[in-house]
């Protein structure tokens, strides 16, 4: 008989929760119903958090097969833009936070154009012309997805809370965390190197 491994979490589930990571909203998509634990009594979604640490994993691996020169990161939403600029600090990536102008992937004209063989959003609705602009060139995109996205145009979904200001800093935290351990380096930077002060 097989021996039956425990799961192997890349943190304890309660760092998760405490980071608020669960914490959905009021509305469930279609797409990501496959990724909520359950209802709260207040109409709240929860998202399973094994699910979140498994995609996190699996985010890192396909993260980890390209160039990091040529990784885009982007974050319109407030509390995104820290994290999202120190992991592509930390990974070697590069960061467009704020507002995405229209044509920066697909108008060779624009002066900061870029040409990205991978982009990462912190959040599909807030993020949308990049994701659309990736989806026009054909490249694929990495989302951090809440209860309530779409996910027909995202290839590697991240199921978790992508509004709350400590989610955001562990989630992006962790996966420079395991990018750096798929590469074989040594990341010198703590959680609350992440975290945006208030």
């Amino acid at each position: 008989m097989e021996e039956v491994t425990e799961y192997e979490s890349i943190i304890p589930v309660d760092e998760y929760l405490a980071a608020g990571v669960h914490i959905g909203t009021q509305q469930k998509t279609e797409d990501m119903k496959r990724f909520v634990y359950r209802v709260r009594a207040d109409g709240l979604y929860v998202l399973d958090v094994k699910a979140t640490d498994d995609r996190i994993k699996t985010a890192a691996k396909f993260l980890s097969k390209f160039d990091p020169a040529r990784i885009l990161v982007v974050s319109a939403r407030q509390y995104g833009q820290f994290p999202a600029t120190m992991f592509a600090k930390v990974i070697g990536a590069k960061s467009m936070v704020g507002r995405f102008i229209p044509g920066t992937l697909t108008n060779p004209e624009y002066r900061d154009f870029v040409e990205p063989d991978v982009v990462v959003v912190t959040d599909p609705i807030g993020d949308l012309q990049a994701v659309k602009e990736a989806v026009d060139i054909g490249v694929p995109v990495v989302a951090m997805c809440d209860t309530n996205n779409m996910t027909m145009h995202i290839d590697v979904v991240i199921p978790t809370n992508n509004k709350g200001r400590k989610a955001l800093a562990l989630i992006y935290w962790l996966l420079a965390q395991e990018i750096a351990k798929l590469r074989g380096q040594q990341m010198d930077y703590a959680l609350n190197d992440f975290e945006i002060e208030i």
